[in-house]
């Protein structure tokens, strides 16, 4: 385990980072664009969480800069109590030790994971997809050239260029102690990691969320969000997949006509249950399974539903327990919805992009967790942390 580096030359090694992302900024885009080229798969998520542009950089400049302004997560006093022997007894937050996180195609995970793991005082294991490999690569590089140039040890930052059987035998027996795995992606990778881990495994499952056009919906508002939750950016897990709307909705004909337009205005597949399925540009859902689908993609599916309580038990049976939304000026129904939506984000008049630690103010994020434990949402400098007891006497006994 390597020894906890102090406040100051965390900070350094990340402003460090924000100067060489800037200086090699031409060289990561061009050094991404073989990455991209090379990628012959048809998944257009991938392919939008893979390239990486101006706007990419910028964002890694500005995700590590906001890392170094922040307060150190470790050491925060939570808990304080004076014990009657005389004992002075302290809860701390602690860093974890080391965490690996594995994720596909998104090179700026190995910027601002990496960033907000190492803030946190622990080493970071990066196991990126081989589609990306050369942008990782690159990026890990200047990692190092920060580290050094700060006097810190290149361990802190570790890329394992393993295959799946190598990645498979390092989670069974690790050559070296992991405190925490975080994977990031697809079901298949989650269930891939949880099967082999050995040690904690924070989820950041799939997302499949929903907005409910409550009777009392502010109709412009509705529509508003339901375009921008679904078509601002179709490879987030906080985008939308489906739109449940309420049958007493009034003109409630006259808005969903509006809604189909507007979503094949972005060539939006969409999909009906049994009486939304009769409009025109609406295809009838052939399998009640695709209720449970992410589908990261321009598609959608529209139904009806009772009341809010019908919505909460759909969104509660089918969800990723990710982000919800329900949109209607009753006050009492928003907070009904919001107490009982079995969700890690639940909104009120607002869309479901905001699921994002920056957004939220957590200054960026490792992962999306929709785990209840340790922490659930987007995780933060503040969750990757542990918490230890300081027990300090003059000779007690017990």
């Amino acid at each position: 385990m390597n020894t906890l580096l102090n406040i100051e030359t965390r900070n350094a090694v990340l402003l460090k980072m924000a100067v060489l992302l800037e200086k090699e900024r031409v060289a990561i885009i061009e050094i991404n664009k073989a990455d991209v080229e090379a990628y012959t798969g048809e998944d257009i998520s991938m392919y939008d969480r893979l390239k990486v542009d101006d706007l990419k950089v910028d964002g890694m400049i500005a995700s590590v800069k906001n890392l170094a302004s922040q307060e150190d997560p470790v050491g925060v006093e939570r808990f304080v109590f004076k014990h009657d022997n005389g004992m002075q007894v302290y809860n701390k937050t602690a860093s974890f030790g080391t965490v690996l996180i594995i994720y596909e195609s998104r090179p700026d995970v190995t910027v601002e994971a990496a960033g907000i793991a190492f803030k946190s005082g622990n080493k970071i294991l990066l196991k990126g997809g081989k589609e990306s490999l050369n942008s990782n690569l690159k990026i890990v590089e200047l990692w190092h050239q920060a580290l050094k140039a700060c006097g810190a040890s290149t361990d802190w930052v570790e890329y394992l260029q393993f295959n799946r059987t190598e990645t498979q035998t390092f989670l069974e027996k690790p050559t070296q102690k992991v405190d925490l795995i975080v994977p990031r992606g697809g079901e298949k990778l989650i269930a891939f990691v949880k099967q082999h881990a050995t040690c904690p495994v924070i989820i950041s499952g799939r997302g499949n969320n929903f907005v409910y056009v409550h009777k009392e919906a502010d109709l412009d508002i509705a529509l508003s969000i339901i375009i921008n939750a679904k078509t601002a950016k179709i490879s987030a897990c906080n985008a939308l997949d489906k739109v449940l709307i309420d049958k007493n909705l009034p003109n409630k004909d006259t808005f969903v006509k509006e809604l189909i337009s507007k979503l094949k205005g972005f060539k939006v597949q969409i999909l009906g249950n049994e009486t939304l399925s009769k409009y025109e540009h609406v295809e009838a859902i052939k399998s009640h399974d695709i209720w449970h689908q992410e589908f990261l993609d321009y598609k959608i599916v529209i139904g009806e539903i009772g009341s809010t309580q019908d919505a909460v038990t759909m969104i509660n049976n089918y969800s990723g327990g990710h982000s919800s939304s329900i949109i209607t000026k009753n006050e009492a129904e928003a907070k009904k919805f919001m107490e009982n939506v079995d969700n890690a984000v639940v909104y009120h008049n607002a869309s479901t992009r905001f699921t994002d630690g920056f957004q939220l103010g957590l200054g960026g994020e490792l992962a999306i967790s929709t785990d209840k434990l340790h922490q659930r949402g987007p995780i933060g400098l503040q969750h990757l942390v542990t918490n230890k007891w300081y027990v300090h006497g003059n000779g007690q006994i017990r």
